[in-house]
This record gives structure tokens, sequence and C-alpha cells, in this order.
């Protein structure tokens, strides 16, 4: 089959905020480039950074500190950060504010004119800024206009299949799959960025939107790239409990909470004394999901399995003025956020896993860079609300940044027509299936399967039942066919993004496996403390031959700072 090819010198996959900070980063370093974006849904429209209610964490105001916020980054995160990258997403995050004021965003004001920064959860200091609670609007509104004034090419409903090894070596580019007329179009990029964002539909209670399968980590494990801590999956604690709607798991952020709002067990105790009672509902993410979780588990939650957030106590006219979203998101599901408690549940929100980068984004693959959270290493264990939208633009930047500046060294890449024709015959397998298994039954399956075995709460046994409960769904994949057409063929979208989520699903139980402790998200009844000792580590893995995949640790580098009561012997 002749593929129809597009050459660009960058072609970024994903149309979110990493990937537009990327686009604009690397047209502005050399406008001369042909840079082609591609999205799974619309450029700007679709993925997570215009989901972020609650805002971005930067160091603006003189009494607060980078040092600061960067040690609370750490401690939020257990200690497993990569601490290089850490360090760059705080010292360059309030750079990225200026940069989204100069292109248009407007954040919310303090009385005399500074941007005004509200209070999340596990921060010394309130430096969280925000335009209401609808911050990712506004900044991936202001980035699609100042895009469309580029020559940057736009390529929406197009997802990738696969990255294609270049003949002489690293990437060359992708099979891309339009959505719309189910064609395949080879794109040759001299730099190819993966910024898909995360997959947490793998999860039956999921906060992101739909078309979150993990593509991008899927893919650079076909590749070859080298993923960390793919364990360390977040669960936000308040997703909305709305019955079957799609509202079910949508987030109410945390900002709810620094403000005062307060969580409730269905017998009316204020259960966040019994896990934090210093922090209380301030406390870290990791910390209140579980409460949340195990309040739910063991018979204190509602019939519907929530407990109860309350913001009522704090002043209806406050409610509705301050968080005006998450107000008319409650009355859509049936709830008044500003006069009673609306029923939540942990939700599954972030992965903190991914791609091991360098600072300026490389993979181990050249020509291969990854940012945004297709990337690992930044947040650690446990991500503090505020600075996943941080990372987004920082790391977006920078990685448009050097894709601009390594353009121009990479020669015009060329693929072998065999690699494209088995990513392309691997893409249409189910169209040669006569088998009746629904992959929408599948998706399901495996939604359920996670959310129970290998979710909030883990242990040895729930991990195993997953991995052989994964064993068998994969096989079921192989029997599940679709519709013979493929314009718009949705059926065959879920067959792809099981592909993408059965793959990263596999790879966080394996690891959640060896990791034998409890350490931020992670949580393991038959390893409940966390072991300074021996898993100050960090768990790679890469593809080896066929399917199989390589495990080994190594540990953290604790380039700037130590732990408390960590010396160099216990490394």
């Amino acid at each position: 089959m002749d593929f129809p090819t597009l050459r660009t010198d960058i072609l970024i996959l994903g149309g979110g905020g990493a990937g537009l900070f990327a686009a604009l980063h690397a047209e502005h370093t050399d406008p001369r480039l042909a840079i082609t974006v591609v999205a799974k849904g619309l450029v700007g429209q679709s993925g997570c950074t215009r989901m972020v209610q609650g805002g971005f964490n930067a160091v603006l105001d003189p009494a607060d500190s980078l040092e600061a916020h960067f040690l609370d980054t750490l401690k939020g995160g257990a200690w497993l950060n990569d601490q290089e990258l850490a360090w760059v997403l705080v010292s360059e995050a309030p750079q990225r504010i200026a940069e989204l004021e100069r292109i248009g965003c407007f954040f919310d004001r303090r009385p005399d004119g500074r941007i005004a920064q509200k209070p999340f959860a596990g921060q010394s200091f309130d430096r969280t800024v925000h335009k209401g609670d609808l911050t990712g609007i506004e900044v991936m509104t202001r980035l699609k206009e100042r895009l469309l004034g580029t020559s940057v090419t736009l390529l929406d409903e197009h997802r990738a299949l696969d990255l294609l090894p270049a003949r002489d070596g690293g990437c060359g580019g992708a099979l891309l799959l339009n959505i719309r007329t189910g064609q395949p179009l080879v794109a040759l990029a001299r730099v190819t960025i993966v910024a898909t964002g995360g997959g947490a539909r793998l999860y039956r209670i999921s906060a992101p939107s739909l078309e979150k399968a993990g593509d991008g980590m899927a893919m650079c494990w076909r590749a070859g790239v080298v993923l960390q801590d793919m364990e360390m999956y977040q669960f936000h604690p308040t997703g909305i409990i709305a019955g079957p709607s799609v509202l079910t798991g949508a987030v109410l952020e945390e900002g709810l909470r620094g403000a005062g709002a307060r969580l409730y067990n269905a017998r009316g105790e204020r259960f966040m004394a019994r896990y934090d009672p210093q922090r209380m509902e301030r406390s870290t993410r990791d910390i209140v999901a579980r409460a949340s979780y195990l309040e739910i588990q063991e018979g204190r939650g509602t019939p519907e399995g929530a407990v109860l957030l309350d913001a009522s106590h704090l002043g209806a006219e406050f409610v509705e003025r301050t968080f005006p979203g998450m107000a008319q998101r409650c009355r859509e599901a049936g709830y008044d956020l500003a006069r009673g408690p609306v029923p939540v549940s942990p939700t599954a929100h972030f992965h903190m896993g991914g791609a091991r980068i360098d600072p300026w984004c490389h993979t181990n693959i050249p020509g291969l860079l990854v940012a945004g959270e297709d990337a690992g290493g930044v947040h650690g264990a446990n991500r503090l609300g505020g600075n996943g939208i941080a990372e987004s633009t920082v790391f977006g930047g920078r990685a448009g940044d050097c894709a601009a500046q390594e353009a121009g060294t990479r020669p015009e890449p060329s693929v072998s027509p065999s690699a494209v024709q088995e990513a392309w015959e691997q893409a249409l397998a189910p169209f040669s299936c006569n088998g009746e298994e629904s992959v929408f039954a599948l998706r399901k399956a495996l939604q359920d399967l996670m959310w129970e075995k290998a979710g909030v709460v883990r242990n040895a046994q729930g991990l195993q039942d997953a991995l052989a409960g994964l064993n068998a769904l994969e096989e079921r994949l192989h029997r599940a066919s679709v519709p013979p057409v493929r314009e718009f063929n949705m059926a065959w979208q879920v067959w792809l993004d099981l592909r993408s989520m059965l793959t990263v699903s596999r790879l966080l139980v394996q690891s959640a496996l060896l990791r034998t402790e409890s350490r931020g998200s992670h949580y393991r009844t038959d390893f409940p403390q966390t072991n300074d000792q021996e898993w100050l580590r960090n768990i790679l893995v890469q593809r080896t031959e066929g399917n199989a995949s390589r495990f080994w640790t190594e540990p953290v580098r604790f380039t700037r700072l130590r732990p408390p009561g960590i010396g160099s012997e216990h490394i």
C-alpha cells in the first residue's frame, strides 16, 4: 500500500497545554520551521489542560520562595522526584505566568492589582494562580488564539498509532490515523514530541477527558523508551458521584478544601481527624483520597458509595461567586454546592509515572522528546494540586525550544516501508476478526478490574489478580471485531484505546507488585509503611524482545536535597 506522507520539521503529538506551548516556543525560536500539531480531538479544545479548574503554582510573592515551592514539591512527592526536573518546574513557572499574560490570559487580581493566589493542599504558601475555577479554559483559549496566528499546521481528529524508527537510528516520526476518514498518514519529522497526556480512563471512576487512554506512554513503550515509576497513579479525593452520568468522576477542585470545605462520612463524622489531624482537609491528595476510600470501604460511606463534601458553611454567596464553574457542574448533577453536601469519591486523575526524560525533555531515543503527563519524574509519588498545568507549560515550552534547536542538526528522516506496513496492519487487526467480543464491554471490564484490584488501595493478591485479569482481557481483545467501516468508527477507536490502556495497565500493575512498601499515591495493605531504607528508588522498565519488559531499580538521585535523616549510607 502506498501511504500518503506528510513531511515536517517538528511533529507534536498532543493538542493540550504541553503540545501548544511546545508549538509556540518552537515557532518563536525558528519561524522558518515546519511544525505540525496532531490532536486526537480538536486542538486546544480537547485534552486535560482545558479541564483545569484550580490553577497554576508559581512563586510570585516576595514572601514566598522557589526553595519553599521546591521543598513542598519534594515532600508531596515523598522524595521520589527527579530533583533536577522538579527544580526546573518551580524555577521557570513564574516565567510561564508572565508569558501567559503576554498572550492575553487574565488571572484573578487582588484589590491592589497584583495577581491573586489561593491556597492548595500540601503547600506552605498560598501560591496558586487562577481564573476563578475555570483556569484551564482561560489558558487554552488564549494559547489556541495565539497559535492560529502562526504558520503551525493543525491536524484535528488525528490519532498517532505508532512511533516510526528512522533508518539511520532514532525516531523518524509517527504513523497517524485520520479519525474522520479512517485513512493512514505517515508523518516524517526530524524531531517528534510526545505530549498526549495520561490515561486515567483505565479506571472506572476517572476525571479526565474521554480520549485519555495512555496512547503516548504505550507508543513510547513499544518504541523502546525507558519509563519510570509507572505504579504511581494519583486519585483526586473529590470526584462527583452522579450515577451513570458522564459527570461521575468530574473533579471538585481542592480550592474548595483550601477555602474551608469539609469532608464527612455518612455518620456525620469529619473523618480527616483520624488520618491527618493537623492538616485535615488540606492534607495532600494521596492522604485525603485514601481516607475517603477507606471510609467508603469500611461501611461509613453513603448508599451510592461516596463521602460528603460540604461547603455550605462558607456562605452561599461566597461559594457561588468564588467557584461558579463547580457550582454549575453540581447543579447539572442535581446538587447544590453552595447550600448543601455533595457526594464525592476518589477519582483517577493523574499519572506521575511516564517516560524518563532529562531537563530538556530528551528520552533515550534520539529525535524523540516527551513533555507533560507522558513524562515521569517531576512529581515523584504524588503531584501537588496546581503543579500539573505548571508542568505542562514549563516542559512543553522547553520541548519546543529544544526541538527547534535540534531540528536543524538532524537529517531528513527516512523510515522503513515494512515498519509502516506492520504498524498499519496491527491497527487494522479488529477488521479481520470474526469474534463476538464487544469492545465496549471489554473497556468496562478493564475499568472495573483496575479500580478494584489496582486502585487506591492495593496488595499482592489483588495485583496478581489484576495481572491475570489483564492477560484474559488481552486474549479477548484479539477476538473483538468492529463494524466494517473506517470513517468515524468509534468502536475501532475504542479498540485502539484498549490496546493502549492494556499496555499501561500492565506496566502499572507489574511496577506496583515490585514496590513492596507504601509511598505517596501507592498504598499497599500488605506493606503499609514507607520503607526509606530499601525503597528510595525509582522503578524503571523498558521493552525487550516481543512484548516482554525488563524491570530494574535505581536509587533516587538527591542532587539538591536529601530527605530528613537520610544519609548517603542509606542509598
